[in-house]
């Protein structure tokens, strides 16, 4: 029913229903009955008599009134008495209350022709505040609805002030007319003494369509009782965000927790000796899975490949793309170099283009790297683990969280408007929580100690690898270096070639290529693991290679697919005003 009123009133202009709104007001007169009930807090009883003037076609069956259900904060209590004629007989009409409007809807099936009065009487509470500029009590009402399509030829309104409030009158008044943020003057006639009332009116000629006038009237500080909703309230304001702030903390210090317990499961001595022999189960695709955000391994293990004389890396002469030509399949016995080998040379294929797009290539890719994985695994050197101290941190922040859902709750049962700090605390810890929770309580892939101890070893190749020459060729020619490797030039490039893809996986890349490429220097020679361009240096060589590998094998089809009575006020700065329409 609802959606079904408000479409005829809502609906831009150029839809069917739209022509409802096309009508006009010859008059719109108001009087505001305001005083204070016995708990001191402002009561109005107010009288709106509208004369609307429909054309004579069948085009409307009745007026629409939007009435403001909240202002600065706390509800008015708004009740529609009655709705009646010229007459005082009751005329037809129904409420609906959407989105902190309240409705009256009014007439029945009949169509309404020509000029038709309507007498809307309610009351309403608690529209009162304080300026935050002046300080008194005020009276800041929005008299005509600024949300209003239809035009008015007459407007007389008049406000009575009763009781205390007659007497608490300071001398600050203004009206303003105009659209929503006019700060032009009207004319207000009063104070004026009628018996125990002081009155104000307001009277205008011809407004059009959502031309508002809004009276701010000013009274000492203290005469009108705030409802509760606007008195200050820490808990119920800010408990919510507090809460919110201390439960993100907490989440926040699950994810450290988690990362402590992956660097603590990475130490087994606490001593880093620098390494320039790789163990041969330490294949590059195993290596990746103990070096802690390590890049894609399938560069590092084709480059391992090549400088075991397995493979070459090439170019394709047509299309210019990086390419990979098998030479012997049986230079490499390891599983996961076999592994490789049949992932990139399928069909019996001894040239693999490297492809830009193709997602067969990558799914193979992606399962190779997930073998490296699981043979770490299988060795014994990686295991799961949840962290005690990300589920406990975890465990208390959802807590706090919960709280701060039932403060907001709470919240609600007293009436007040929730800050926009506290929701957005508790709905941006409730994503956090709902993400951290999948952290803190899952299993997180840790090293066991013999894990760490090849982790450690693998950091001991990493300082080979990032000392400065004169240092790796005193480690070299030291007694224990000169038993394990000899120091003749060529056995040295022999060595860093088969350190560059460990290099890759430490992300020294590029500084061991430099290396490589002083040591070619130096022997006076080439390397023969990958094709050589004039005047294009390994480095650069390697890198577009690198690029272009990790690029095809991460391909995925999905990836390619992007206070106005001292003055300072304006029209529609108060409460009131509402809504006006056709049905």
């Amino acid at each position: 029913m609802m959606v079904g009123l408000l479409a005829a009133v809502l609906l831009p202009a150029s839809a069917a229903s739209a022509d409802v709104d096309d009508f006009s007001y010859s008059s719109w007169d108001a009087h505001y009955a305001v005083s204070l009930d016995a708990e001191g807090r402002a009561v109005a009883h107010v009288t709106e008599t509208l004369v609307a003037e429909f054309p004579d076609a069948d085009q409307n069956k009745g007026i629409v009134r939007g009435y403001p259900e909240r202002y600065e904060g706390a509800g008015i209590s708004l009740d529609i008495v009655s709705v009646k004629d010229a007459d005082g007989q009751p005329m037809p009409y129904e409420t609906e209350s959407d989105d902190g409007m309240l409705y009256v809807l009014t007439g029945d099936d009949d169509y309404v022709h020509g000029a038709t009065t309507y007498v809307i009487e309610y009351t309403m509470r608690d529209f009162m505040v304080t300026g935050s500029k002046s300080h008194n009590d005020e009276f800041y009402w929005d008299l005509l609805p600024l949300d209003s399509t239809q035009p008015i030829d007459r407007v007389d309104i008049e406000l009575s002030f009763f009781g205390a409030l007659a007497h608490a009158f300071t001398g600050d008044s203004a009206c303003y007319e105009g659209g929503y943020g006019s700060s032009r003057r009207c004319d207000l006639d009063g104070p004026r003494t009628d018996g125990d009332a002081q009155v104000f009116r307001v009277t205008s000629g011809e407004r059009d369509a959502g031309d508002g006038i809004t009276l701010a009237i000013g009274f000492d500080a203290g005469t009108v009782t705030q409802p509760a909703a606007r008195q200050p309230d820490p808990v119920a304001d800010f408990g919510a965000a507090g809460f919110g702030a201390g439960a993100l903390a907490l989440l926040t210090g699950s994810w450290f927790a988690v990362a402590r317990l992956a660097r603590k499961r990475r130490i087994a001595t606490g001593i880093i000796v620098a390494q320039f022999d790789v163990p041969d189960e330490l294949e590059p695709l195993t290596a990746a899975a103990l070096i802690p955000r390590s890049p894609n391994p399938i560069p590092a293990e084709l480059v391992h490949l090549a400088v075991q004389s397995a493979v070459r890396l090439e170019e394709e002469a047509d299309s210019k793309r990086p390419s990979v030509r098998l030479l012997d399949r049986e230079a490499v016995t390891a599983p996961l170099d076999l592994a490789t080998l049949d992932a990139v040379f399928t069909g019996g294929s001894r040239l693999r283009v490297i492809p830009r797009t193709n997602e067969k290539f990558a799914k193979r890719m992606t399962k190779l790297a997930a073998k490296g994985k699981a043979a770490a695994k299988t060795h014994g050197w990686v295991t799961t683990e949840r962290s005690r101290a990300a589920m406990a941190l975890a465990g208390v922040g959802i807590a706090l969280l919960l709280g701060a859902v039932a403060l907001l709750v709470w919240n609600l049962t007293l009436d007040r408007d929730m800050l926009p700090l506290s929701v957005a605390a508790v709905i941006f810890t409730f994503t956090a929580a709902v993400i951290t929770s999948f952290v803190a309580f899952g299993k997180h892939t840790v090293l066991t100690r013999d894990g760490a101890e090849r982790y450690e070893y693998l950091m001991g190749l990493k300082e080979f690898i990032r000392v400065a020459e004169a240092d790796r060729m005193r480690m070299l020619q030291s007694y224990q270096g000169a038993e394990r490797r000899s120091d003749g030039q060529v056995d040295v490039v022999h060595l860093y070639e088969k350190l560059l893809p460990y290099a890759m996986l430490f992300g020294e890349e590029k500084t061991w290529t430099q290396v490589l490429q002083t040591a070619y220097d130096t022997a006076d020679t080439h390397p023969i693991w990958i094709a050589h361009a004039a005047n294009i240096s390994i480095g650069a060589n390697l890198s577009r290679y690198s690029q272009s590998v990790r690029s095809a094998a991460s391909y995925s089809a999905s990836s390619s697919s992007s206070g106005g009575s001292m003055g300072g006020g304006f029209s529609g700065g108060g409460g009131g005003g509402g809504f006006s329409g056709g049905r």
